[in-house]
């Protein structure tokens, strides 16, 4: 093909054009999606055996078996440095769907703002604030001591953050609940 002058004012301005619309940004690429993170999984179909639960302390991940057929997995935010959640072999020796902690919580001042967030019952309140106990829904005790599993907060998943506690996600720990009973094992390791 033989180009003359009239076929390049024809093509050169569609090249141009072809041009600034690929490499110039013209067009709008799709700004990147933060994907959440995946806090549990829950594959349970039923079945026989018993369920049970291993914590991994160093993973800060819950393990859910029935008999020996893994059934969900889930973060954790177990003790944190110097309240860290004990090793061992435990079972659930109560549940209670509405628990409020008798050891820890925050004040919280007149207009309901929190002046102290890591509180105790028998720490100084000033005049006019109070002593707010930290929910615990879906509480599963393990020890006689205050040890247990239940709802709450997982700042950062994979690291310790609780005062002993096994604090699970919020969507996770009703079914949880519904499934294991008063005997069922809990095997924390590190």
């Amino acid at each position: 093909m033989k180009l003359n002058l009239s076929s390049l004012y024809f093509f050169a301005p569609l090249a141009v054009v072809s041009l600034l619309f690929t490499s110039c940004g013209m067009v709008k690429t799709p700004e990147p999606q933060k994907a959440d993170r995946i806090m549990y999984q829950w594959y349970d179909t039923g079945g026989t055996g018993p369920v049970s639960v291993s914590i991994d302390l160093g993973e800060q991940i819950a393990t859910i078996k029935r008999g020996d057929r893994e059934i969900g997995w889930s973060f954790v935010a177990a003790g944190k440095e110097g309240r860290g959640t004990p090793a061992g072999t435990y079972y659930i020796t109560e549940k209670i769907v509405d628990k409020y902690s008798n050891r820890y919580g925050w004040i919280e001042n007149e207009l309901g703002e929190t002046i102290d967030n890591d509180a105790s019952p028998g720490d100084y309140v000033p005049p006019g604030a109070v002593y707010k106990p930290a929910p615990m829904p879906y509480w599963m005790r393990l020890t006689d001591y205050g040890i247990g599993m239940h709802v709450g907060n997982i700042p950062q998943p994979g690291e310790p953050a609780s005062h002993g506690c096994i604090r699970m996600p919020k969507e996770f720990v009703p079914t949880l609940y519904d499934k294991v009973k008063v005997g069922t094992r809990v095997r924390i390791t590190y």
